[in-house]
């Protein structure tokens, strides 16, 4: 492992006119960890992932990917979304997978690329689906297609903006273990927006919690009981719900 951490957000600022969204963001993640970033809508945590991701740029301070500036897009740090629109309906959930490992020439060869996919494709539970168009998949299937997609890239860090939010309780909690158990499985570490607190405690090994007005980071916990018994995890859930209910709305 590097001495270096995997992500380093350093001094982070951001303004949208005269109104401040983040403002002196730092925070760490490491090889093979998992951090969630909650807090009251506005505070920042979307725009804090498309900073990271560059698909913004911050104001001021720096991001470092692998000790190097990450300035632009690119498959070493993926942002998955809530939309379950994120997949091209003109193609099989396959192609959805084939398709950009060829474009981003992840992988050359067609036949190599199919077999990466239909690995991963079965990493996220729909072999019997794979020749099937996104129209005829549920909500779940679809996020499932996606994380297969994302974790076919490779990618060193999988940024997660809510994509769960809109799923039923029993599909989202699968689909939290599911998305673990793969991203520990191919060691990519994970940067999860949400805002579900038992979401965090469920996947998190550090809990990100967001001020507002401006955006800081008021507190980075560690999180004791990530794979603890429910009513252990239900302990530490209402510690983190009473810190955010004192934060000022």
């Amino acid at each position: 492992m590097s001495e270096l951490p995997l992500l380093s957000v350093q001094g982070l600022n951001k303004s949208f006119g005269e109104l401040n969204v983040l403002k002196d963001i730092n925070f760490n993640l490491e090889e093979f960890e998992t951090i969630a970033v909650i807090g009251h809508s506005g505070c920042g945590k979307t725009t804090l992932l498309r900073i990271i991701c560059a698909f913004e740029d911050a104001d001021s301070g720096t991001v470092m990917l692998d000790g190097a500036r990450h300035r632009r897009p690119d498959k070493d740090a993926l942002m998955l979304f809530q939309s379950f629109d994120q997949l091209q309906p003109w193609r099989t959930v396959l192609g959805n997978i084939v398709y950009p490992l060829l474009a981003t020439k992840a992988i050359k060869d067609r036949k190599e690329a199919k077999r990466l996919a239909l690995k991963r494709i079965a990493d996220v539970g729909l072999t019997d689906f794979a020749d099937a168009y996104p129209h005829t998949l549920s909500g779940g299937m679809k996020q499932r297609a996606a994380v297969a997609r994302a974790l076919a890239l490779a990618p060193r860090v999988l940024l997660m903006d809510e994509p769960f939010a809109s799923l039923d309780n029993i599909t989202r909690s699968m689909l939290q273990t599911l998305t673990l158990r793969v991203c520990e499985k191919y060691g990519i570490s994970m940067l999860v927006v949400t805002h579900s607190v038992e979401e965090a405690v469920v996947m998190a090994d550090k809990i990100i919690v967001m001020d507002r007005k401006p955006g800081r980071i008021k507190k980075i916990l560690t999180n004791p009981v990530k794979y603890a018994p429910v009513e252990q995890r239900a302990v530490f859930t209402a510690e983190v719900l009473g810190l955010l209910g004192s934060l000022e709305e």
